[in-house]
């Protein structure tokens, strides 16, 4: 019999990009009656329906789309809420199935529960810098050859992970290293829809990078986004290990738990990767990396393998160059702060210096691509860099407000109101010189004119690769 054999099990938001397919074939395979239901009809579900197919032609999940309906919150034993779905703690049907009394949780809840060694866990979450650093300790650990699975926030589904048996998996003893949104870590507080509490959970170690405004539109207030980023310290154990950017060093953290505090000016290098902000997440993944003391990993090689990591896709990746000019595909940053860090990586030695520029003449040569989804950010700082800039382009919904604010601060001359990434490539191509950067760092979400960040991403990379 499997572990849910006959539970009554409703999946909440299957989702667009297959957010919800891999809970879904994992509860299935489980032996639960699974029900599906998700407020966007079939058509814009297809390529998430596709990949759960088989067990809808043979009755293992059912559907309801278009729609969330009360009765299957309420006669069910379980449900699994999508970390999309905006504040939980008030929607109606989370709250409806929570006083009936099921199970309320996240596919990160089921994950990390079943995990047999929390001892080998590393969690990383900040409102910039933590894709790449968890990237970078992933990335380090399987460079030195230490068994690792990376998942959470970035990449598929780690409950299918957890099946996987023989070398180098989780249950053979593989380190787990988690990137975690505040949304995952709202549900990783032991929170069931408001109405019960169950045990909170944190990794043995856990790394801050930083906590600036973020995701209003999913908490409602910061207050709650900083609360929810607190919670991957929040359940530490005596002996786990928290290490904290400056920034958020009053942070409070338990009894018996060492605090290694890195300095925001701390940095690791040299990288393949350009920008100090990158040199500060390598910094983080390498005290992290010292601090979980890995069996047989020596200092040296944590270092040679941190200098060996190229960086992520949609993250500062060098995607072409020709006739003297570079494009830079940073699709990834959907924050303000990450389009500024991004900019400021060509301010910087071994990208500035290096062609005769000044500190911040290298971001003269910079043609920023900004914009996207309004997400309620503070998109002043993108405005006021402009004038710096060689020039500014903007796009999306917030394109508008962000064009007119950056010429009331002066820099008319430099900024371009686009509407779309097409209409902004067509123009940088008449503007760009040898020596210059073309920089897509929008600082805000991709939704509206894109499914997500990568179709963003890959639209940039190919109109770029295409000059």
């Amino acid at each position: 019999m499997g572990e849910f054999d006959g539970a009554k099990v409703t999946v909440m938001g299957l989702g667009r990009f297959g957010g919800g397919v891999g809970v879904t074939r994992w509860l299935a395979a489980r032996g639960a009656d699974v029900l599906v239901t998700d407020r966007d009809p079939p058509e814009k579900l297809a390529r998430s329906l596709e990949q759960v197919r088989d067990l809808i032609d043979v009755g293992r999940v059912t559907l309801r789309l278009g729609e969330h309906n009360v009765s299957d919150f309420t006669t069910c034993d379980v449900v699994v809420v999508n970390p999309a779905v905006p504040r939980p703690w008030e929607n109606r049907f989370v709250r409806a199935a929570g006083a009936a009394g099921a199970r309320v949780t996240s596919e990160i809840g089921l994950v990390v529960e079943r995990l047999p060694e929390r001892a080998k866990t590393i969690g990383v979450t900040g409102s910039a810098g933590k894709s790449t650093t968890s990237a970078i300790i992933h990335h380090a650990l399987k460079a030195a050859g230490v068994p690792v699975v990376f998942g959470g926030n970035i990449g598929g589904s780690l409950l299918l992970e957890l099946d996987r048996e023989g070398p180098g998996s989780v249950r053979d003893g593989a380190w787990v290293v988690l990137e975690l949104s505040s949304a995952m870590l709202h549900w990783l507080a032991g929170v069931n829809a408001g109405v019960a509490k169950e045990a909170g959970w944190s990794p043995h170690v856990a790394v801050v990078t930083n906590c600036t405004l973020n995701h209003v539109d999913w908490h409602g207030t910061f207050e709650h986004y900083r609360a929810c980023k607190q919670q991957i310290m929040a359940s530490q154990l005596v002996g786990d290990t928290v290490v904290l950017d400056e920034s958020v060093s009053d942070w409070t953290s338990g009894p018996g738990v060492r605090r290694v505090v890195v300095a925001s000016a701390a940095g690791f290098g040299p990288l393949r990767i350009p920008g100090a902000h990158n040199r500060h997440n390598a910094a983080m993944a390498s005290v992290a990396l010292e601090a979980a003391r890995v069996a047989g990993l020596a200092g040296s090689e944590i270092e040679a393998a941190i200098a060996g990591f190229s960086g992520l896709p949609h993250r500062l990746e060098l995607v072409h160059e020709s006739r003297g000019v570079r494009w830079f595909n940073d699709s990834k940053s959907t924050t303000p702060e990450s389009a500024l860090l991004a900019v400021r990586a060509f301010d910087e030695e071994g990208n500035a210096s290096e062609r005769g520029l000044g500190e911040e003449e290298g971001r003269s040569r910079v043609h920023l691509i900004a914009g996207g989804y309004d997400k309620g950010s503070d998109l002043r700082p993108i405005a006021a860099m402009a004038r710096s800039l060689g020039g500014m382009y903007t796009i999306g919904a917030t394109g508008p407000w962000l064009a007119a604010a950056a010429r009331d601060l002066g820099a008319g001359g430099v900024t371009h109101d686009c509407g779309t990434l097409e209409r902004a490539m067509s123009l940088i191509a008449d503007r760009v010189r040898p020596g210059d950067v073309v920089l897509l760092s929008p600082g805000c979400a991709s939704w509206g004119q894109f499914e997500n960040y990568e179709q963003r991403g890959e639209l940039f990379t190919r109109m770029a690769r295409a000059r």
